[in-house]
């Protein structure tokens, strides 16, 4: 039997650690092919600007060689801005240990990025890139997915090159009085209606917007990036800090 400190959260149930990979592995297998409408149509279309904030401060370089690791982030969306934002010698690495939404990103980039883009599958706990290769890390409504957070930190540290920086765009808690309930109410009774209606199953969203409510707060996932090495830790909240802009450097 499982000891009970070997038990994670899956969305409000508690699981078994070494299931939460699989469990949530079926959830993205389950809305890959429709999971950029899904987040069009959940955010009412506010994840684009989101995505563009994040890109926008991350400035990747026009001028010069800039390699960008974006974990799981196998559908490209963020890749795609990061490599239309940058020069042509910015090269994208999306890791995604999803091998269906990395699919979706393969058959979206074609061959438009030409070897600017690659796709590989991974485990965010456990990068299959050497120490020191990359120039920034991104991760964006992916963090909280991971069944060992302070290992895929420790991880982002690693690869990143001295002087990298890691972005991560992840939903947050609304501190706005009153902004709170509606919010709430709009996401565990409007958010898995519309999952149901557009990829025939509620659950995999209804798990979505529980794993919200579980990660932790703007305040102590910057300690946990400090507790992982980085420096200059900061974030920004977003409309109404239904997001958080969570920003870090490796110095």
């Amino acid at each position: 039997m499982t000891p009970a400190n070997d038990l994670t959260h899956f969305g409000f149930s508690e699981v078994p650690l070494d299931e939460k990979q699989t469990l949530v592995n079926d959830v993205f297998h389950k809305v890959a092919r429709r999971y950029d409408v899904m987040n069009d149509l959940m955010s009412g279309g506010l994840h684009r600007a989101w995505k563009n904030a994040l890109v926008s401060s991350l400035r990747p370089p026009r001028n010069r060689p800039f390699a960008h690791l974006d974990v799981a982030g196998g559908t490209g969306d963020v890749a795609f801005r990061v490599l239309d934002a940058g020069g042509d010698q910015t090269r994208v690495t999306v890791l995604d240990i999803n091998g269906d939404m990395l699919e979706v990103g393969k058959d979206r980039a074609g061959t438009r990025y030409g070897d600017r883009i690659t796709f590989v599958a991974g485990n965010a706990e456990a990068l299959p890139f050497g120490d020191r290769e990359f120039d920034a890390y991104t991760v964006v409504f992916g963090i909280r997915n991971v069944p060992r957070i302070d290992k895929a930190l420790a991880e982002a540290y690693r690869v990143l090159k001295r002087g990298g920086r890691l972005l991560c765009l992840e939903f947050s808690h609304v501190d706005v009085p009153g902004a709170d309930a509606i919010y709430r109410a709009y996401s565990f009774n409007v958010i898995p209606a519309v999952g149901r209606m557009v990829t025939g199953d509620a659950e995999p969203y209804r798990y979505l917007v529980e794993s919200i409510r579980r990660f932790p707060t703007p305040q102590a996932f910057s300690t946990m990036l400090e507790d992982a090495g980085f420096r200059s830790v900061s974030y920004r909240p977003m409309t109404l800090g239904v997001v958080a802009l969570h920003s870090a450097w490796k110095l």
